[in-house]
């Protein structure tokens, strides 16, 4: 038995008799009390350790890492396996890191030179500028080969050159531009992929609010309800002094 010199020798925690029940921790900025868990990750807790007292503590490390296996067990019973995606969710819920990105930026950082350079032609082809160029370079031809060099004309009417010059113009823009759609498709997928991420990750969210609001108020209730009755034990030695 310690005496009182020995006791106040102790650390304050040591004193309290403050430990986690789980692994035995007694580093008291971590510790939390039993009583704030909710009743289905003390129930996982109980079933793998074989013991749960709700007057005792838990550190931090133990309760984020049976809320984390409450929610994967959750998220099997519900999808079944689950997928890498939905694994990198629960990661991040583990560990609280922010899971929303832009996808762009991502999509981007991963595009090679040749195709950077495909989406610039794409872009180009698609405008104004590109049709109105077109249509002055056409313009120029014809009036070049039909009134300027009207004695050695170096494409003559019909402009077979020209025609041939425009069908490798088509030839080859025609797979650029399915080159970058194809691009545009992967981008759009990209963006459906993080939406649902983020979109699980804040549904996984809410359910633990919700959870937590609900143990929150049957822990007040039943507090209210001890001093309710405490209240009337009061009221009841009152009047048998009376």
């Amino acid at each position: 038995m310690h005496s009182n010199a020995d006791k106040n020798t102790l650390p304050r925690h040591a004193r309290n008799g403050r430990s986690c029940q789980v692994c035995g921790s007694t580093r008291i900025s971590s510790l939390r009390p039993a009583g704030i868990v909710r009743h289905a990750v003390a129930d996982l807790i109980e079933k793998e350790t074989g013991q749960w007292d709700e007057n005792g503590w838990i550190c931090l490390d133990d309760l984020h890492r049976f809320q984390h296996q409450h929610v994967e067990n959750v998220l099997k019973a519900e999808k079944g396996e689950l997928s890498q995606l939905e694994q990198e969710v629960l990661d991040s819920l583990q560990q609280h890191e922010t899971l929303s990105a832009n996808p762009d930026v991502e999509f981007d950082a991963q595009l090679t030179l040749g195709q950077r350079l495909a989406d610039r032609i794409a872009d180009f082809g698609g405008s104004w500028t590109f049709l109105i160029l077109f249509g002055v370079v056409i313009l120029a031809w014809m009036m070049l080969n039909s009134f300027i060099l009207t004695t050695r004309p170096f494409d003559p009417y019909p402009y077979i050159l020209l025609n041939l010059l425009l069908s490798c113009l088509a030839a080859i823009q025609a797979p650029i531009i399915m080159m970058s759609q194809n691009r545009q498709e992967d981008r759009d997928r990209l963006r459906a992929i993080r939406d649902y991420q983020v979109n699980l990750k804040a549904e996984l969210e809410i359910r633990h609010l919700h959870q937590k609001l609900d143990h929150l108020l049957s822990h007040q209730w039943e507090r209210l309800v001890e001093i309710q009755e405490i209240q009337m034990e009061l009221i009841n030695e009152i009047r048998a002094r009376r």
